[in-house]
């Protein structure tokens, strides 16, 4: 494993381009300028939408298709180097921006409500105005719970300060936040940080594995009380919006608008809970193969297969990747090409470099944008696969999708990015099916995916539920209150087998996504979904294809339920996802039998 790199060393060709959106910092600071311009002109339509509302609605969302790029450039000019006082300063102004733009222009929903019903649903069956039915009809689904013109004004003027939570804890522990070092066996120190912590944890010597647990939730630790407060005001804030919406509570907040019920989130936990008996059984032989008297959460990660190497340079790694993804079509891997040589990826972790990974795909007229933080081992290479599922999803649905259709729901957010996983896995399976150590390296490595995809994703979910619950019962969110809760979710988890270390209490801290609320669930149903997705796809070929690109092309056009439906699954029922254990049941006992 690789120290941290300097940015600097990094050659260009492992960077992404933020010139393919503006050639510099000027060109930037001028679209800004010219775009504020508008917006004030558009401002003049305040309190005269009723006089031509097919007009105001065309203009609002030119208007939100030429803030895409300016929010992307100062977005993602920060992400590979937090501590750049420049980038630091092109997003604190366009967040400064973003709440006036919202202000100035929120007159626009509360003034087509103040509407007359039949008039909207007029517009919305309007030919001339189809690329803008979705808007109008969600508009009229959501009229319970818009408000009155002018405290949308104050909602909107507040949208700094709800990013205040999620700001403050990015600053903390992706710059001032420094971990000890980890002491390797040879002697040598190396650094640990959030982007190379994933490699310490699934080394082979336990030793290096404890310290960099350790090193990592002791630290979080040590910041607790601050974090804790940060992450209760971001629970306050999403009550708060419950509350002034009049939405039942903060879930349905974010649930009803995507038109996916409750229930489907409450599926997931309830059937995850019936299958922990099954991961009790994975956790028994992984201590069993592992030759442990007492499994640690820190010895969850390491593969359980110690004498087969698949060590994979970033280049081998995006190769396999080619190879695994061959059923997904030729124009598929045309694109997937274009990505690698393109600029499209920021490749390996450097100093002050957000941690983690994501794709950044809501540009229209330019590609999505990657950030990984690649390390040579296997996981990072399904990492590829995933974020760049999610990046050709955006493609998909940004050129067959107008603009106000093209952005896609968080339900199916993660169905592309796992489905390409889970596609890449079968076919490792099959080249590797006359290979034992391979092979049971793969499958060590797919029940992996359902435990940290489905199950630990799921805990996530039942941990951002429960918090919400107690601040919307008045309980206070304490550093001592949020961690027990935390604690008690890791024994029912994995109690059952493993030595539950006190420091896991600490974990919850470290998790970015909590900051975008009742979001991680969609890790889980997502790869339920994509099981049996690429089950179709490898099983019946073009067809399936063509029904998944279906799906990829529906953007918004469809309800997400109604969305995974064009490519053949229903995820309203339970049934997807008792399915999916099935398949984790299944691969468990492939798994022995190799073994």
């Amino acid at each position: 494993m690789a120290d941290i790199r300097r940015r600097e060393d990094v050659a260009a060709q492992y960077k992404w381009d933020l010139t393919h959106i503006y050639p510099n910092d000027e060109a930037w600071e001028a679209a800004m300028a010219a775009t504020l311009e508008e917006v004030k002109a558009f401002a003049a339509w305040d309190g005269k939408v009723a006089e031509n509302p097919r007009q105001v609605i065309r203009e609002y969302f030119a208007l939100d298709e030429k803030m895409s790029p300016i929010f992307s450039y100062a977005f993602l000019r920060q992400e590979t180097d937090n501590a750049d006082t420049v980038a630091q300063s092109l997003k604190a102004r366009l967040m400064q921006a973003a709440v006036q733009v919202q202000t100035m222009m929120a007159f626009v929903e509360p003034e087509l409500l103040a509407m007359d019903e039949a008039i909207l649903q007029e517009i919305a069956a309007d030919p001339e105005m189809g690329d803008y039915d979705v808007f109008i009809n969600g508009l009229l689904r959501q009229k319970a719970h818009a408000l009155p013109k002018e405290q949308e004004k104050l909602m909107a003027m507040m949208g700094q300060l709800a990013q205040a939570p999620n700001n403050i804890f990015s600053m903390l522990s992706d710059v001032d936040m420094k971990f000890p070092d980890v002491i390797m066996p040879d002697g040598t120190a190396r650094t640990l940080t959030e982007g190379t912590y994933s490699a310490f944890i699934r080394d082979e010597n336990r030793d290096v594995r404890k310290q960099g647990f350790e090193g990592i939730m002791g630290t979080y630790g040590k910041f607790g009380n601050t974090i804790s407060a940060t992450y209760a005001a971001n629970v306050q804030k999403d009550v708060f919006m419950a509350n002034a919406r009049k939405y039942a509570n903060s879930r349905a907040v974010k649930m009803e608008p995507l038109q996916i019920p409750e229930e489907v989130y409450d599926n997931l936990i309830s059937v995850i809970h019936e299958a922990i008996p099954t991961l009790n059984e994975y956790l028994a032989l992984r201590k069993e193969v592992m030759g442990l008297d007492e499994l640690h959460m820190y010895d969850l990660y390491t593969p359980m297969v110690s004498d087969f190497k698949m060590e994979l340079s970033y280049d081998k790694a995006f190769d396999m990747v080619l190879e695994g993804l061959v059923p997904m079509g030729e124009d598929y891997l045309d694109k997937l090409r274009e990505a690698r040589t393109g600029g499209w990826i920021d490749v390996y972790p450097t100093e002050n470099k957000s941690s983690g990974a994501f794709s950044s795909g809501s540009l229209r007229n330019v590609h999505p944008y990657v950030l990984l933080n690649h390390n040579d081992n296997l996981s990072d290479t399904f990492t590829i696969a995933h974020e760049l599922g999610h990046s050709l999803h955006s493609y998909y649905s940004n050129i067959n999708q107008p603009a106000p259709k093209s952005d896609y729901s968080l339900f199916v957010a993660e169905v592309a990015s796992t489905c390409n996983e889970a596609v890449m896995m079968r076919h490792l399976l099959k080249t590797f099916k006359d290979d034992k150590k391979a092979l049971a390296y793969l499958l060590n490595h797919f029940l992996e995916q359902f435990r940290t995809t489905v199950f630990r994703q799921t805990m996530f979910a039942e941990f951002e539920y429960i918090a919400h619950t107690m601040a919307e019962q008045g309980q206070p969110l304490t550093r001592e209150t949020l961690s027990k809760v935390y604690y008690d979710l890791n024994k029912l988890y994995y109690g059952g087998v493993c030595d539950v270390d006190e420091l896991i209490a600490n974990e919850w801290m470290r998790i970015p996504h909590f900051y975008r609320s009742f979001y991680v669930y969609v890790y889980a149903t997502g790869l339920c979904a994509a099981v049996s997705l690429s089950e179709r796809i490898l099983n019946e070929g073009a067809s399936a294809v063509a029904d998944y690109r279906k799906f990829l092309s529906a953007g918004s056009s469809v309800p997400p339920i109604e969305a995974l439906k064009l490519a053949g699954i229903d995820m309203s029922k339970p049934e997807p996802i008792r399915a999916a254990m099935k398949v984790f049941k299944e691969t468990l006992e492939q798994f022995k039998a190799v073994l």
